[in-house]
């Protein structure tokens, strides 16, 4: 199955709502990502623009599109971003596949 990392971003709202009364979200995260086929790897929180970091499997990426969109529609995250993964193997052979494409870029040479 595809990894996905996961990025959000609290609202201000939403975190006072934690440090008034704090909880952990890995149990309700885990069982949305299970009800759309995926899997929870693992789940921290984060200093800097993120607040917490994920990493998920899912069956494919409309599965990923809709945990991010039923994570962003719930009004508690400033921002979401979803990234695919991959394991270095399936690098090589993006790599392998971007060399025999033939693309030329533009000249920027004057």
């Amino acid at each position: 199955m595809p990894t996905y990392l996961v990025q959000v971003s609290y609202s201000v709202e939403a975190l006072a709502a934690l440090v008034k009364k704090p909880q952990n979200r890995t149990e309700p995260i885990r069982k949305a990502i299970e009800k759309i086929g995926g899997k929870l790897k693992g789940l921290w929180l984060s200093f800097g623009d993120q607040d917490v970091v994920g990493i998920f499997e899912m069956p494919d990426s409309t599965g990923a599109a809709a945990f991010a969109m039923a994570i962003g529609a719930g009004g508690a995250c400033r921002s979401v971003k979803t990234t695919q993964l991959m394991v270095p193997d399936e690098g090589v052979v993006a790599m392998k596949k971007a060399a025999a494409s033939g693309y030329k870029p533009v000249s920027t040479k004057k």
